[in-house]
């Protein structure tokens, strides 16, 4: 969701761009889950598969592409959960405690509130009469306290829920596509690889959207950490499987 622009009143001067939505429940854990998927169980595939490559066992690489994909996405969605929730009742907390300070010892917190605003260059009587009437009403009180004070909304505390789905999912589709030829009758890595290469290209090229990078430029970069972990693991594989063989 993006951020529209204020209607301004007639004679007024208008403002003339929106800002993209960079800080929803979803996209954070969406993003790195694809791209964690993608890059990990092309990996663990690279890593079987140099390991195996003597004895051609396919059914071997397939295996531990499923099994990656299955332990990945589960891990990624407790993790994702674990970690939002504890941020999200951290804030809760310190919300909580903002409420109390605000309900028993209103006029200290006026005053508190008053001095933030002439730290912002508010001058001091105006700062106390806004300070004052943000006040008036408990939970706007608190709202702005934790905003100021903080740097968060109540209103608008990230959902773990949301966040281990859109992490679950993310994995999940990520590390199908590097699984997903040799499901189809693949015999050799290549195929795997030249379909992972392609959706991280793909991947950090759409991630530019919310940023100030060119997108060939994050779909670039992408594709060769990937790459890079992808051949780290797979002469990993092959030593491990000289050496298993020897």
């Amino acid at each position: 969701m993006s951020t529209e622009a204020v209607v301004p009143s007639p004679g007024s001067p208008g403002i003339q761009h929106e800002h993209k939505d960079v800080t929803g429940g979803w996209l954070r854990p969406a993003v790195f889950g694809a791209m964690d998927g993608l890059v990990s169980n092309a990996a663990l595939i690279a890593g079987v598969a140099g390991g195996t490559r003597d004895t051609g066992a396919t059914t071997a690489v397939v295996l531990a592409g499923l099994a990656g994909l299955s332990a990945g996405a589960f891990s990624m969605a407790v993790g994702e959960y674990n970690s939002v929730a504890s941020q999200s009742e951290a804030a809760e907390h310190e919300i909580a405690k903002e409420r109390y300070e605000i309900s028993h010892n209103r006029l200290a917190e006026t005053v508190e509130l008053a001095a933030m605003y002439e730290e912002k260059g508010i001058d001091e009587r105006l700062a106390r009469e806004v300070a004052e009437q943000i006040h008036r009403d408990l939970d706007r009180a608190v709202a702005v306290h934790a905003r100021e004070e903080l740097g968060i909304d109540p209103d608008d505390l990230a959902s773990p829920t949301l966040a281990a789905v859109s992490s679950f999912l993310a994995f999940a589709v990520g590390a199908l596509v590097p699984v997903l030829p040799y499901l189809v009758g693949a015999s050799t890595i290549w195929p795997t690889l030249v379909f992972t290469m392609l959706a991280l290209f793909a991947c950090g090229a759409i991630v530019t959207q919310v940023t100030s990078r060119a997108w060939w430029f994050g779909g670039l970069r992408m594709m060769l950490l990937g790459a890079g972990a992808a051949g780290l693991t797979y002469a990993f594989g092959l030593l491990v499987g000289g050496a298993g063989a020897g």
